[in-house]
């Protein structure tokens, strides 16, 4: 376990902060978990491997879960987190350890991801709206379903949090809507852009096109109408933080939350997304990361960076109307919560123990925050 510890840290140095702040039973699963997932990732990113070889690896990842001392030696050099494949047999050391309830989440959700990833993995673009909502699912919506299951099945958390798919989806959807706004720039360069073209078709007959100055009002109008579609998952969002009772867990789950709606709110209307990776300054991401510890904190986030976007909005905008419908919506929620005495927080009270893990895990994923976005 010591080993995956420190390849979950190679691999990702701000996950490994945060994830020691959650609760004992849970750390280890969640590692895990994560290490699948991103082995998952290192096999369906890599370009150089062969889909011959490819596809049956991400359909039957799953089955190597079980398979003591397999390891993966196809990835070419260049990829980053080779050393998690070639030391694959660690994890798969710590994987049967888990409790039964653990393995058994994390193999379906592997089973899942792996054939979505397979299905797309001959695509270099998506057409659809629905298609982009599938996609998202696969590589995020699933992410977000087995957490919710992973903390039912600790004890940690009601039942109700493992069974409710559609809002864990929609955690997982946020999330990874907001990161491919953001990423625009950065995809069209890698050769493969997941803005379905049912969207950015409505403003240009090639994609690639958005990145130069002569097509800037209708790359903002495109870039307006990705984020507008992000902005229905939001009321989801309230419904599954709100049922959240562990400390622990709630922490891990709105911390990136409010970093989305704090990242979409910049990018909106912003030409800079254009032009390179549009990032929130480091001192609001701490800030964030200090305020988000109860329900009362996530809506006040989300009501301060809603207003901030809403003041972007322009009438002359194809969006215009759509997107004051997703603000209003969630406007209306926000007020509804006033009115109902219902705007404080549902997880436990900052006390003893929690208070300390609070303190940790604001000054873990605070300091290596700074880490994880510098060269």
């Amino acid at each position: 376990m010591i080993r995956c510890y420190e390849l979950l840290n190679a691999t990702s140095r701000s996950f490994a902060a945060v994830i020691q702040a959650l609760d004992l039973e849970l750390r280890p699963a969640i590692s895990i978990f994560y290490l699948v997932l991103r082995a998952l990732d290192t096999i369906e990113d890599d370009m150089s491997i062969d889909l011959k070889v490819k596809i049956p690896e991400l359909t039957k990842f799953h089955e190597k879960l079980t398979e003591k001392g397999w390891t993966f030696h196809g990835n070419a050099d260049t990829e980053k987190d080779k050393i998690l494949m070639v030391e694959f047999d660690n994890v798969i050391e710590e994987f049967v350890k888990l409790k039964p309830a653990y393995q058994q989440v994390i193999a379906d959700i592997c089973l899942r991801m792996g054939k979505g990833m397979a299905d797309f993995a001959e695509k270099k673009e998506v057409e659809t709206k629905k298609d982009y909502d599938l996609y998202c699912h696969y590589v995020a919506g699933l992410v977000g379903i087995g957490l919710s299951k992973l903390f039912a099945a600790s004890g940690l958390e009601n039942k109700s949090v493992g069974e409710n798919v559609e809002r864990a989806n929609s955690m997982g959807l946020f999330l990874q809507k907001t990161n491919i706004i953001r990423d625009y720039l950065e995809d069209i360069e890698d050769g493969r852009t997941w803005y379905p073209k049912e969207i950015w078709s409505k403003y240009t007959g090639d994609l690639a096109d958005l990145q130069h100055p002569e097509h800037k009002t209708k790359a903002l109008a495109c870039l307006n109408h990705m984020v507008t579609d992000a902005l229905k998952h939001i009321p989801d969002v309230f419904d599954y933080m709100g049922e959240l009772q562990n400390q622990t867990v709630f922490n891990f789950c709105a911390i990136p939350q409010v970093m989305a709606i704090a990242t979409l709110a910049l990018c909106y209307d912003n030409e800079a997304i254009f032009k390179g990776v549009v990032k929130i300054r480091k001192g609001m991401a701490v800030s964030l990361m200090m305020e988000a510890t109860s329900m009362n904190s996530v809506y006040e986030v989300f009501d301060r960076h809603l207003m901030l976007l809403k003041r972007k909005v322009k009438k002359d905008d194809p969006s215009f109307e759509a997107t004051s419908k997703a603000i209003a919506k969630v406007e209306g929620l926000l007020q509804g919560f006033h009115q109902q005495g219902t705007y404080a927080s549902t997880a436990e009270p900052l006390s003893g123990n929690n208070v300390v893990r609070v303190a940790l895990f604001v000054g873990a994923a605070a300091a290596l925050y700074k880490l994880s976005n510098s060269p």
